[in-house]
């Protein structure tokens, strides 16, 4: 599984002891992750050709989605 670029912070910041500082801005990490998956989402929209098993381009970015950057756990 990859990892987005709001993830990779979040790591860095917890690795400098920073726990407390993810805890306290919970809100805003959730709403930068949930913007990260939109842009994700839109650039494979717009560069994708729909393919035939999927009802629309939006549900095909939405499943790139959460197969590259969501875990099954």
């Amino acid at each position: 599984m990859k990892q987005t670029a709001v993830d990779w912070l979040l790591t860095q910041i917890e690795n400098k002891n920073g726990k407390e500082f993810s805890s306290y801005y919970t809100e805003f990490i959730e709403q930068a992750k949930e913007m990260e998956k939109e842009q994700i989402c839109d650039a494979y929209y717009y560069g994708i050709d729909v393919d035939s098993n999927v009802k629309s381009p939006y549900q095909a970015a939405e499943q790139y989605y959460k197969q590259t950057y969501e875990s099954n756990t």
